[in-house]
């Protein structure tokens, strides 16, 4: 994996505090298998602002979100839900939270461009193009 640094220049990253603790939980539940993944994921919400539901900004993606984004390096739009890893399937452009793409794209806003290790760790800079919350509801955990 590329070297990650916490020095260069990131955005602030947005999200939903009851969200934030189950994606942590994953990342640590993944932290064996994939350390890298689960240490991006990691300290992208240790850096997160937290909010409400009512108060988080729409545009954050989040899970269940429908993300427009552009691969700086190769000019090309993509468009992905971003979900659970349950119901990740990258045929049907439904990306898992936990892959380098999804830790990426979690927090960031329209506008936001973010250098990001792909899973190669070559590093890619997307630009966050739309953000979408029409899936969002259906991605959300269900409280037991």
């Amino acid at each position: 994996m590329a070297n990650f640094s916490a020095d260069n220049a990131r955005p602030q990253i947005h999200l939903l505090a009851s969200e934030s603790d189950l994606v942590a939980d994953l990342a640590l539940r993944l932290e064996h298998q994939q350390p890298a993944v689960a240490a991006m994921l990691l300290g992208e919400i240790d850096r997160a602002e937290l909010y409400e539901p009512d108060t988080l900004p729409q545009d954050a993606v989040r899970l269940g979100s429908d993300v427009d984004f552009v691969d700086e390096n190769t000019s090309q739009l993509r468009k992905i839900r971003l979900v659970l890893p349950a119901l990740a399937n990258i045929a049907e452009g439904r990306i898992s939270i936990l892959t380098p793409m999804g830790a990426a794209l979690y927090g960031l806003r329209t506008g936001d461009s973010i250098d990001w290790p792909d899973l190669d760790g070559k590093s890619r800079k997307i630009r966050i193009v739309r953000v979408l919350q029409e899936g969002a509801e259906s991605e959300q955990p269900s409280v037991n």
